[in-house]
């Protein structure tokens, strides 16, 4: 039981930050950056950790250390000259 309690955390835990990436697409759509269509505007292949990513998503990733902030903001895409 003890076991099965600690894997649901776990696949809770790598989940929650898989399902919050669609939400960028919606935040940037409402935000009128029509040049985010999907999750392959930044990510090249399947989104994950340490992927290879488009200028778009080479820029968001500097931006976010630059800025030091704890996560990639989408309306920094306001200031992307790609």
């Amino acid at each position: 039981m003890r076991h099965s309690s600690l894997f649901l955390l776990a696949a809770i835990a790598v989940a929650v930050p898989v399902m919050a990436k669609p939400a960028f697409v919606s935040k940037a759509k409402a935000l009128g950056i029509n040049s985010v269509t999907s999750c392959a505007s930044c990510h090249v292949g399947a989104p994950k950790k340490g992927g290879n990513m488009t200028a778009m998503g080479k820029y968001l990733v500097d931006r976010k250390a630059k800025e030091k902030a704890p996560e990639v903001d989408v309306a920094w895409l306001k200031d992307f000259k790609g």
